[in-house]
């Protein structure tokens, strides 16, 4: 990333990037034919939340530290 200068987007700038990016994917290997509808519908209602409100999710940093907790329990309660 830091090659192409892309550590210096903006959030707004990296979400934007990142779907046209997909977007431009999505013809070459044709991801629909993975999605039933339900299931492209539900990353559609997904998204459009997502670009609603673009705030409302869990930073990485939150969601990776509950993670790490919860790992650490699992491997203390194998162990005793």
């Amino acid at each position: 990333m830091k090659e192409l200068g892309l550590d210096k987007l903006s959030a707004d700038n990296c979400r934007f990037l990142a779907n046209e990016l997909l977007d431009s994917l999505e013809s070459e290997i044709e991801i629909s034919s993975f999605l039933t509808d339900a299931k492209r519908a539900e990353l559609d209602r997904r998204i459009a939340e997502a670009d609603a409100n673009p705030d409302g999710g869990i930073p990485w940093e939150v969601v990776e530290a509950e993670l790490d907790e919860q790992l650490d329990q699992i491997r203390y309660t194998a162990v005793h």
